[in-house]
């Protein structure tokens, strides 16, 4: 079960949100808060495909996955997009196309639930078609990225580029991407998850215990 949600700040000086490079996209293992995708950019179609790319390597492995999300659509289109199949019945016609089997999203509508047409959209959907033989028994208390949110807030801590009320902004995307890499190796292979009591990787099956930071720094580059 895998949470997706995005962050924000400031790269380089401050500019409308829709113009920055700041947006970083991370999804996250909810039972093992292992990290999967954090990487930044602007907020278009690229970075979000890239992420998906990467769960749809997940599903090849598992055959099983449920991504959960907080109102952005991007994530299930793009997982439809890239991992769907033709639902074959023998029946006449063009066979429906759906996620594959063991493979769900679901999304919690934020803001306002009415159209401006006036027609209500529901708090929780499934915003594509799913294969019938996957299990759909997800309750609705169940659909939310809290889990992310408090990582965000973790994060904000943490990291001065993402701290709110500070020029302590990224220069430029490089640098604000390699704060991140650090911070996801320290995140999944060294520090110890305050909830799980466990090294996320550990807690994957990855490794069989956390790694220290003079062990990861004196890892060999595997040609």
């Amino acid at each position: 079960m895998i949470e997706g949600d995005e962050l924000y700040t400031r790269v380089h000086k401050n500019m409308a949100p829709e113009e920055s490079h700041g947006w970083t996209i991370v999804l996250m293992d909810r039972a093992t808060r292992f990290l999967w995708e954090m990487h930044c950019g602007r907020k278009d179609r690229k970075l979000f495909k890239n992420a998906i790319r990467l769960l749809c390597e997940v599903i090849q492995q598992t055959g099983d996955l449920t991504l959960l999300t907080d109102g952005e659509r991007r994530y299930g289109s793009l997982l439809f997009e890239l991992c769907s199949e033709a639902l074959r019945t023998g029946k006449r016609g063009r066979p429906k196309k759906t996620l594959r089997k063991g493979v769900k999203v679901r999304l919690k509508n934020k803001g306002s639930q009415r159209h401006k047409r006036g027609r209500k959209r529901p708090k929780y959907q499934a915003p594509y078609p799913e294969h019938p033989d996957t299990d759909q028994s997800i309750a609705t208390t169940e659909i939310h990225a809290n889990h992310l949110e408090a990582f965000h807030t973790s994060l904000r801590r943490r990291c001065a580029a993402y701290r709110r009320r500070t020029n302590m902004y990224a220069k430029h995307t490089g640098r604000l991407q390699e704060r991140l890499d650090v911070y996801w190796i320290v995140h999944n292979f060294v520090r110890v998850h305050f909830t799980t009591r466990q090294v996320p990787a550990v807690a994957l099956g990855v490794l069989e215990y956390g790694l220290s930071l003079n062990e990861i720094l004196f890892l060999q580059k595997i040609a």
